[in-house]
Formats: C-alpha cells, structure tokens, sequence
C-alpha cells in the first residue's frame, strides 16, 4: 500500500481578501483551513503538515484537534514558492506527497481519494496534475523519487517551474470535479460561494487559474 502524505500552504498574506484572512471565513461552519484540512484528513493517512506564516497562530488555532502538524515559515513573504520549498523540507518522506491549497473550499476528500487513485493506477511514477480542458488544478501529487528534485535548485524551488520544464515527468489527469480548480481570493468570490454562485465562480477561474 502506498503511503501517502500531504503538504497544504497556508502561509499568504491574503492580501485580495481585504482585512480578513480567507482562510478563517467560515465554510459550512469551520473556519476554511479547518474545512479543508479535514478533507485531507479523511483521505490520507499519512502525515499531513500546513505550512503556515501570516496570521500563524490563528491558523494554528483554527487547526487545533485535527491531526496535522503546523509550521511556520520565516520567510513566507517571498511567496508561494518558498512555502512549498519549506513544506517539502518539513514534510516526512512518503511513496506520495500531495502538495495543495488551504483556500480550496470546494475540494473534498473524495476529489483527493480520486487523484490518489489515477496517480497509483496511471502514472505512478511522475507527478500528476488534474487538468480540466487548459485548467490546472491542485493538490499535485508528487512521487518519491521525483520529491528531491523540486528543490535541487534553492534558487529556483517549488513545483511550477519545475513542471515546466520537465513536461515528460509529468501526467495530466482529466478529472472534472470542480474541486480541483477553485480558491477564494476575493470577497466578492467568497460572496458568490456563500450565496450559491459557484458557476460565476469557476467562470473566473478558468480565467485565471490557480496552482501550484
């Protein structure tokens, strides 16, 4: 059985939300982190760490009972890619990393399951990406032997050069859900969600996709 961990980025400084930190507006009761840290909770086994930085410990706060382990990166200010870098330092060694975001409030622990599954089935060993049409999609899942080769280069770390660059190590999995594509960056998207206007919001997405 494959033992899979998972690396969820919770560091930024949320700056499109305006004065509130997205990932403390409440989803379905919770505050978003813990919404989709649970998630991740119910579809992986192994360790799962939230790289956290801006607003830590109320981050932290909002995770408290869950089994994750938090850290924080001193230098989250350098952006998403020195999260990732600093997630992957901090991360147990795993068959499977899956690297995704903590302002995916549409994702399920079914979605994460299904990836899972298309990764060990497909094309296990390179990194797997869902794709929806040109949409690109989070978590990544990133093998073994392919985890040390995101940093190798401290200046250049992180996920998205290096599936740039090297497009024969990766796979690009057709799945639909809608989980995959979103985030909530602005209080107009979190409005939409909050009043059901999840079509408006996966019409700006694929305008302007998020990922990793």
């Amino acid at each position: 059985m494959t033992e899979t961990a998972a690396i969820i980025l919770a560091a930024g400084l949320s700056r499109r939300m305006g004065r509130k930190n997205k990932l403390l507006l409440p989803i379905q009761g919770v505050p978003m982190i813990r919404h989709v840290a649970q998630q991740y909770c119910e579809a992986v086994a192994g360790p799962i760490v939230i790289v956290t930085g801006h607003d830590s410990q109320q981050v932290q706060a909002a995770l408290e009972g869950l089994c994750v382990y938090c850290v924080i990166n001193p230098n989250y200010e350098q952006g998403q890619q020195n999260s990732v870098a600093f997630g992957l330092k901090n991360c147990p060694i795993a068959d499977l990393t899956l690297i995704g975001l903590g302002d995916q409030p549409l994702l399920n622990a079914q979605n994460i399951s299904e990836l899972i599954s298309a990764h060990q089935t497909i094309a296990e060993d390179k990194i797997s990406i869902p794709m929806r049409g040109d949409v690109r999609g989070n978590p990544i899942a990133v093998p073994r032997a392919l985890r040390p080769r995101l940093t190798a280069d401290p200046s250049r770390p992180g996920c998205m050069r290096f599936t740039r660059e090297n497009p024969d190590l990766v796979h690009r999995h057709p799945l639909q859900q809608s989980g995959f594509y979103s985030d909530m960056d602005t209080p107009e998207a979190y409005k939409r969600f909050r009043t059901g206007g999840r079509t408006n919001i996966m019409k700006k997405l694929k305008k302007n996709p998020p990922y990793v």
